[in-house]
């Protein structure tokens, strides 16, 4: 998945320091990030010496550290170009190497958006400033403490003896996913599953597996992957409304329906390629 980066270490601390001309400084405009993706595929991200111009003139925040890089973000605005890179589709990243710098443009791109949307307190209007120590924002009027958005999520394996149950969004991303969803308030991770599959699908489901979990940046989301099996009538109702389409799938067809190379970089297709390998986690 594109937050496993091998060897490679993840550093979120905060830390106050300015970059140096071998940083990486990032940029975003309208949904897409500055960067150069060759013909193979290889990801270059600016670095400050590709800018020709100073930290202060771009209004550089510190971000995180991968291994010992920094990374910081452009936070003037628009947000320029610099000589060699365009601003391109935030997803082509999902099939960029190398995997540690893609996770690391992803996760940029989460913490652009929410610095951009949490410029005002929403308690009292007043400006918000960093805390000088820390990640999070404040309110010097009313003491008001603004953290990371992150949005808890489900993905939903439901399988039926040698089946699994793909769908299709009605709208957006068009490829096979799983049933998925967001998790409401006062809501379990296990509560989400059992109400997903109900709305989109129609479907009673028991036995449930945790698989795994991933931060899914692109849309701000920690998702709970889970695998269950349905408990007696198998027909799918789609919600249309969700869902364009949805049906059983026999294990051996799988990797086919995902037509062949397919993209290692989310949750669900790993999923989806575990359980046609029959490795899914069983009671």
């Amino acid at each position: 998945m594109i937050q496993d980066i091998g060897a490679h270490r993840f550093d979120n601390s905060f830390r106050v320091t300015a970059p140096t001309a071998r940083s990486h400084v990032l940029a975003f405009r309208n949904n897409k990030a500055l960067m150069r993706i060759d013909e193979d595929g290889t990801l270059t991200l600016p670095r400050l010496a590709d800018w020709g111009t100073s930290p202060h003139d771009l209004r550089c925040r510190y971000l995180f550290a991968i291994d010992d890089q920094p990374f910081f973000l452009v936070e003037r605005e628009p947000a320029p170009a610099c000589e060699g890179f365009s601003f391109e589709p935030i997803y082509a990243l999902r099939q960029a190497e190398p995997r540690w710098l893609a996770f690391a443009d992803e996760t940029a791109y989460q913490l652009h958006g929410w610095y951009r949307d949490n410029r005002y307190c929403g308690r009292c209007g007043a400006e918000l400033g960093h805390v000088p120590t820390s990640r999070e924002l404040a309110c010097a009027s009313c003491g008001n403490v603004v953290y990371p958005r992150i949005n808890p999520a489900v993905i939903v394996g439901v399988t039926n003896g040698d089946h699994i149950l793909l769908t299709r969004y009605a709208q957006g991303y068009r490829k096979p996913a799983l049933v998925a969803g967001f998790t409401e308030f006062g809501e379990t991770l296990e509560g989400t599953v059992h109400r997903e599959v109900g709305e989109e699908v129609g479907l009673a489901v028991t036995n449930l597996r945790y698989y795994k979990s991933q931060p899914w940046s692109f849309t701000d989301t920690l998702l709970s992957g889970f695998f269950c099996d349905v408990t007696s009538d198998p027909t799918i109702h789609v919600d249309h409304d969700e869902l364009s389409w949805g049906e059983w799938v026999r294990r051996g067809d799988l990797l086919a329906e995902l037509g062949g190379r397919y993209d290692t970089s989310s949750l669900t297709n790993e999923m989806i390629v575990l359980f046609a390998r029959g490795k899914e986690p069983r009671a």
